[in-house]
């Protein structure tokens, strides 16, 4: 382990790219008097989130989370259903399944890109299963051709989980275009952030009425029901949820998306950068982009050498001053679940062994130098 602090400030694992811009639009919010959920800005966003996805329909909310557990409860997911999820993601993506009553069932991943193995998907649907969440794995998209097909056939519902894919593409269509909905994240380590937020989209009407009904305890935004006559009150007829996205935090998220094509041109050439740097270093292999798609480069996860103990390296890699985590979780690996720990080797593989290290829009090549030099040291201190 690295002895005493480093000689330098702190390289962060991420680090917002934030500016005059986004403090302009805050002000202008301020100035407005309309800070809550479903205000103006949020309809700007979500005009936003159409265009840039080609979907008819554009919800904000406050969470990905939020959006993935308003998608599922329109589609009808319930009690005693079963939802099929690709296992080498955030937790959020089955929390939203159990928020339902339903039960998720892993799907192992592809070894180099962590998304969902189409070939695996159709042997485990059941006369339960009802839908299928696909996940755009730390910014790669997942097959999503072969994923539509299968869902098709089968007549279950397909969920694009997007929260690390904004501006990615995939056979030449924008990420977010696919499935019967897709949901998009505006966490603060994203390539686009508000800090906190989502956006659902989707081209069935019946969804996004109901997506947005809900996410507004069942009824019409404030915003909206100032034009409405003064007796005629909600009914409050079906149950809802306090999922709005406030219209400061909407104000962000439209810089951001303004800013999106700069944001990524930026993380795609630190993460050339990058794979140029590593090529050579012992003991790792760098990230993989089949040709037919585009990553958002939401995080770059190097893949260590079996034997070598990952979190040995992040623990050395901290004590040097370097932002650096896992690469993203094995659900079926979780006690939340009930483990399954031989259900999904591949990607048991990758939650061991992945490492991801610095990585936003601001990261100086000075910076990346450095990160780059104490990995190496780091990999020769644990190895």
């Amino acid at each position: 382990m690295s002895s005493g602090p480093p000689d330098h400030p702190a390289v962060p694992l991420s680090r917002p790219s934030t500016g005059a811009e986004e403090r302009r639009a805050v002000d202008e919010v301020l100035a407005s008097g309309w800070l809550a959920g479903q205000g103006p800005q949020g309809g700007l966003l979500e005009d936003g989130f159409r265009e840039l996805t080609g979907r008819a329909h554009a919800v904000a909310v406050n969470n990905c989370t939020a959006g993935l557990h308003l998608a599922l409860l329109a589609l009808g997911v319930g009690p005693g259903d079963e939802v099929l999820v690709a296992d080498y993601t955030f937790p959020a993506t089955a929390h939203a399944v159990l928020f339902c009553g339903a039960t998720p069932r892993f799907v192992d991943v592809r070894a180099d890109t962590g998304t969902i193995d189409p070939s695996l998907v159709a042997e485990l649907i059941s006369e339960r299963t009802r839908a299928i969440i696909g996940v755009d794995a730390l910014g790669v998209p997942a097959d999503w051709d072969e994923l539509g097909a299968v869902a098709e056939n089968h007549g279950i519902s397909l969920v694009e989980d997007a929260a690390c894919s904004a501006g990615g593409v995939y056979r030449d269509r924008p990420c977010g275009a696919f499935g019967d909905v897709a949901v998009f994240s505006l966490h603060a380590r994203k390539g686009i952030t508000s800090g906190e937020g989502g956006v659902v989209v989707t081209d069935d009407d019946r969804l996004a009425v109901a997506i947005r009904r809900a996410s507004s305890f069942g009824m019409q935004s404030a915003f909206e029901r100032q034009a409405v006559a003064a007796g005629d009150l909600p009914d409050f007829a079906e149950l809802g949820y306090n999922y709005k996205l406030s219209d400061i935090l909407a104000a962000i998220g439209r810089v951001q998306l303004r800013r999106l094509p700069e944001l990524l041109e930026a993380r795609a050439r630190i993460a050339a950068r990058y794979d140029d740097l590593l090529r050579d270093v012992v003991g790792l292999a760098t990230p993989q982009v089949p040709a037919d798609r585009t990553s958002t480069w939401q995080t770059y996860a190097v893949t260590l050498r079996e034997g070598i103990d990952r979190d040995s390296v992040v623990q050395e890699l901290r004590g040097r001053g370097i932002g650096a985590t896992i690469g993203t979780y094995a659900l079926s690996r979780l006690p939340v679940y009930g483990q399954r720990p031989s259900a999904c080797p591949t990607s048991a593989d990758l939650f061991a062994r992945q490492l991801a290290i610095p990585m936003y829009a601001d990261l100086s090549e000075e910076d990346q130098d450095r990160v780059v030099g104490e990995l190496v040291g780091a990999l020769g201190s644990v190895d």
